[in-house]
């Protein structure tokens, strides 16, 4: 069974989503472990609740950046993580991270890459964009990981016309809903090696 390890900053919808999917044999998965840069972030107690082992690292207790992450691949390494998944993690990966887990790392996007993509465009701010550009059509993009921010491989996209009556916090909340049954399909295709 493919152990998985979520990385989070909010929330945890995306994280719930995928407990569920494990839970209702969706996928082939366990989530072994969740590891979050907040502290406060809700998806910890979400974790919690379904018996999950979870840590909260933030960054202001560790010297740098590089041993931040060491810590984080350290704990990803001693739960035997097959696959890393961020749901939400506002966070830029360095280099020597996404190498020691090289095509095992998945990111959820707001956005149809190569659209609102990249830095700075992260959360609300995508669809803030989305809404002032006009755009006909927004959704959600499942992509590895590489050493850039949002250029891997796109797994799976779905669209979304964007309503009239669209506000950026309505368009939110149902591109998160495409987004957590794009993560589930991602995964399935992971583990049956259609990637």
């Amino acid at each position: 069974m493919l152990k998985i390890g979520v990385l989070i900053s909010g929330g945890g919808t995306n994280l719930q989503a995928i407990i569920d999917g494990c839970v209702s044999k969706k996928i082939e998965a366990e989530v072994v472990v969740v590891l979050s840069n907040r502290l406060d972030a809700f998806g910890l107690q979400r974790s919690e609740k379904a018996g999950i082992s979870n840590v909260g690292l933030s960054k202001k207790d560790f010297e740098d950046k590089g041993s931040y992450f060491r810590k984080i691949t350290e704990l990803l390494k001693a739960h035997e993580v097959d696959l890393v998944v961020l749901a939400g993690f506002l966070e830029i990966l360095p280099e020597t991270f996404v190498k020691s887990f090289e095509h095992k790392i998945i990111n959820v996007h707001p956005s149809l890459i190569p659209k609102y993509a990249g830095k700075g465009y992260y959360g609300l701010k995508v669809h803030e964009a989305v809404i002032e550009n006009k755009e006909l059509y927004t959704g959600a993009t499942v992509h590895f990981v590489d050493g850039q921010v949002d250029t891997g491989q796109i797994i799976v996209q779905e669209a979304l016309k964007v309503l009239k009556v669209d506000t950026p916090e309505t368009l939110q909340k149902r591109v998160l809903n495409i987004e957590h049954q794009l993560m589930i399909k991602s995964i399935d295709k992971y583990i049956k090696g259609e990637i």
